[in-house]
């Protein structure tokens, strides 16, 4: 198409083939359009990406979303069957969603897209219901949010014995964390210290971790401060897994592929002579990735903890 080449930002590439599409007769009025999932696999971008190709659309009024369809050309719609001389009422089963089923979606649907990818209306679509409905069972985002977090952490059960020693209690809490974050991308996103989540099954979390500083001779401030230091670690780490995972969509590229790719920027930058100490480190062989951050930081900070205690 004219004016669309390598250069075009990815989301308006997919605007002009999604028109063209359209124009061509190929998408008809009322039919429906590639889902933001379906243009995450098809185009190969991030699912903010194809959100955003979608909202351009839909401010062309060239799509429309139709509740418990799904984003479609704008028109009529075919004509649904009717009964008796009566266009048929759909009804979906809008009255038996619980909401167990609505967090259920929702996390699924963050698990593969990202919290890009969620909002009422598209739950409503994957359960078949109309989004109206949905709002019996949660009072809105923040709500579902906050049962979605409390349902990623209580699917990873605390253990019911840790083993003994402080260190060894606070170590395997934090390894839980991760692997609920790594299992989870979206959730870093959700979790704050400034407000914490008032989700129960996160909140024992916070617990636990008091529970093996109890007896260690810290005072309250101390204990808290050590508790929230470490659990701002794992989680402020892990906050880079969606984002990598975002950038690998867009580029196609992995970590190391996109590093590789740089190589020639970077020696350039480095030739220059401005920074020495990175020069000198670039020349060795170091694996820095989100798990060895994780691993170095966890262990400094329990040093850290160590020299506290006195132990």
């Amino acid at each position: 198409m004219t004016g669309i080449d390598e250069s075009t930002p990815p989301y308006l590439r997919i605007v002009a083939e999604l028109r063209r599409r359209v124009a061509s007769g190929e998408l008809g009025p009322g039919d429906r359009v590639p889902s933001t999932r379906q243009i995450v696999r098809e185009w190969g971008v991030a699912m903010a990406t194809a959100s955003r190709a979608l909202t351009v659309l839909r401010q062309e009024n060239l799509v429309q979303a139709v509740p418990g369809v799904g984003m479609v050309v704008a028109g009529s719609p075919p004509t649904p069957p009717a009964r008796g001389g009566r266009a048929e009422v759909r009804r979906g089963p809008a009255h038996g969603v619980t909401r167990d089923e609505v967090v259920r979606t929702a996390v699924g649907i963050a698990d593969s897209e990202g919290l890009a990818g969620l909002s009422m209306r598209r739950i409503a679509t994957e359960l078949d219901v109309p989004t109206m409905s949905l709002y019996r069972q949660v009072r809105g985002k923040e709500h579902l949010l906050l049962l979605m977090a409390d349902a990623a952490f209580a699917a990873h059960r605390l253990p019911g014995t840790f083993p003994p020693g402080w260190r060894a209690h606070l170590e395997l809490l934090c390894r839980l964390q991760w692997s609920i974050y790594c299992r989870h991308p979206w959730l870093p996103q959700v979790v704050s210290l400034t407000r914490p989540l008032m989700a129960p099954h996160a909140v024992a979390h916070t617990e636990c971790a008091l529970r093996a500083l109890a007896g260690c001779g810290l005072d309250p401030h101390t204990q808290l401060h050590l508790v929230t230091a470490l659990a701002n670690h794992v989680r402020g780490t892990a906050v880079n897994l969606q984002q990598g995972a975002e950038a690998e969509q867009d580029t196609g590229l992995t970590d190391d592929e996109w590093m590789e790719a740089q190589a020639d920027a970077l020696g350039r930058l480095l030739a220059a002579g401005e920074f020495p100490h990175l020069a000198r480190l670039s020349r060795s062989a170091i694996d820095l990735n989100v798990d060895s951050l994780f691993e170095f930081g966890l262990q400094r900070l329990l040093d850290g903890v160590d020299r506290l205690i006195g132990s």
